[in-house]
């Protein structure tokens, strides 16, 4: 059993956990995932490392309350205890020769893209980060972005908060005063990673996005992970759970991930508003 050693609130709808999962702690890295079960008759949910502690041996996740079982795991409180906690899986984010990157978060993908800032300002490069939000209500993790970046944009679209307008406003203006960066790495909601993709290809920088499907195994034997990519002319599929889930944004069909992610919005809501209405007779 995996204990919960720590939770806040963020905001009403995005809840943080320090899960106790040594193993995992171990050899996590940023841009990592876990799948977990809150109980033993529970589905399994992917979610990505928010962050770890190896001396604790800890593990952090974020997640947003949106449908049944992360409604389910949100009753959790510490020290209740999950019943699956597996990982660390898919591939790290890489590294590797990047002095000077450009993070660009969306909405709880911000609890995504924080570790990897970390991890870059950790590596001594030049990190700006780019963090966007409905409104101000829905802020998370901006103070934890100062502190890992020498450049900071929050935007709201609203303009409750920050500047108003998506997170592509300030990075097409930097990109167009003639900015450069050795890379851009975009993470949250595919609609706002396709455009970044479409921000940056004019000026040929490398772009990652990170990928979150459908996923059941996580290890590629189920196939909902499965990705169309655009690669060398050819049309090929590769799988999130162990490909990813960092992919170069060129190479994404972002219009059938979008179709693909919708395939069970339906099913969801009502196993959602089945177990809203389960703790709500139990509370009765």
């Amino acid at each position: 059993m995996y204990r919960i050693v720590n939770k806040a609130i963020l905001n009403a709808s995005v809840t943080l956990m320090d899960i106790e999962a040594p193993l995992v702690a171990k050899k996590a890295e940023a841009g990592q995932f876990v799948i977990l079960r809150v109980d033993s008759e529970g589905e399994r949910i992917p979610l990505t490392v928010a962050g770890f502690d190896r001396e604790a041996g800890t593990v952090r996740i974020i997640f947003q309350v949106v449908g049944a079982t992360t409604k389910k795991l949100n009753t959790k409180e510490v020290g209740d205890s999950l019943c699956d906690f597996v990982g660390p899986l898919g591939k790290k984010t890489e590294t590797e020769g990047i002095k000077k990157v450009c993070i660009v978060g969306g909405g709880v993908g911000c609890a995504i893209a924080l570790p990897v800032a970390q991890k870059f300002a950790a590596l001594g490069a030049d990190v700006t980060s780019i963090i966007g939000f409905r409104s101000r209500e829905l802020l998370i993790l901006e103070e934890d972005f100062a502190k890992a970046s020498n450049k900071l944009s929050v935007m709201t679209d609203d303009g409750s908060y920050g500047r108003q307008g998506n997170v592509c406003l300030p990075l097409s203006e930097m990109l167009e005063a003639g900015e450069r960066f050795d890379e851009v790495i975009a993470i949250g909601p595919l609609v706002m990673m396709k455009f970044v993709v479409e921000a940056v290809r004019p000026y040929g920088i490398p772009c990652t996005v990170s990928m979150n499907p459908i996923m059941i195994d996580g290890t590629g034997m189920c196939g909902g992970c499965r990705l169309t990519l655009n690669r060398d002319g050819k049309r090929v599929t590769e799988f999130a759970c162990v490909s990813g889930p960092d992919f170069n944004g060129y190479e994404v069909d972002f219009d059938e991930a979008m179709l693909r992610s919708g395939a069970y919005r339906d099913f969801e809501r009502h196993a959602y508003e089945d177990t809203c209405n389960l703790f709500s007779k139990e509370v009765k």
